[in-house]
């Protein structure tokens, strides 16, 4: 399994020949290396449903006919727009051809707005635990720093975690770190910061306050392979 992070949220997952993008805000997202043209996934997952994290999913799904598994709400619009999408819920996990997914909770908030202003409702926000050649991935999505936590450390031997440090509308650094011990996985890499000025960060501070696991701060294009 490959796992590689393109700025802001966007993580692209490649494993048992599929390419799965989470949360692919390409166009308008200034710290992504990727190109929205040039990407052909096979699997869309969705944490949630903000503008900065449904992103390209319309198009990108369109074009190879990928299937989306986002939040059931937001899977219902999707479907409006002509897209192959699976609706989930929290707590549920579902054994697709490219692995398996499973919601978890998530403290945030979740709408979308299109372009013409209207504001769609949608559903829970949500964490994603992504599994598929005997390895755990857990995508935190966008939230706030919560006790349950530690229950999705316990119940999952998580290879790689992916959470927020941005603060301002997520976890700050020291709420990151502390959500890493509750974690427990073996790597964590910071994401959702840098991308607009109120989420700025320094990921050298999050990872010195990290001693529970091994942190990787990625460049956008950067990769860990597991």
């Amino acid at each position: 399994m490959q796992l590689s992070y393109h700025g802001h949220s966007v993580v692209k997952i490649q494993t048992n020949g599929k390419t799965i993008l989470i949360d692919p805000f390409i166009t308008g997202n200034s710290l992504t290396d990727l190109i929205a043209e040039d990407e052909k996934p096979d699997a869309i997952l969705l944490t949630h449903a903000h503008n900065d994290h449904v992103g390209d999913t319309v198009e990108l799904a369109k074009k190879k006919n990928a299937k989306v598994v986002a939040p059931v709400e937001l899977a219902n619009y999707l479907g409006s727009q002509g897209v192959d999408a699976v609706g989930m819920n929290i707590g549920g996990s579902f054994d697709f051809e490219f692995g398996t997914v499973k919601y978890t909770k998530a403290f945030h908030s979740s709408s979308y707005t299109t372009v013409g202003g209207d504001i769609i409702y949608g559903g829970m926000p949500t964490g994603i635990l992504f599994k598929a050649e005997g390895k755990t991935v857990y995508h935190a999505g966008d939230t706030g720093l919560f006790g349950d936590m530690e229950i999705i450390g316990k119940r999952n031997d998580i290879d790689v975690a992916f959470v927020p440090i941005g603060d301002f509308f997520t976890m700050g650094p020291e709420d990151a770190a502390y959500a890493v011990d509750l974690l427990k996985p073996k790597t964590v890499v910071p994401i959702h910061y840098d991308t607009f000025p109120p989420i700025k960060q320094d990921p050298e501070k999050f990872k010195s306050m990290v001693k529970s696991a091994d942190v990787k701060i990625l460049k956008p294009g950067e990769l860990i392979e597991l």
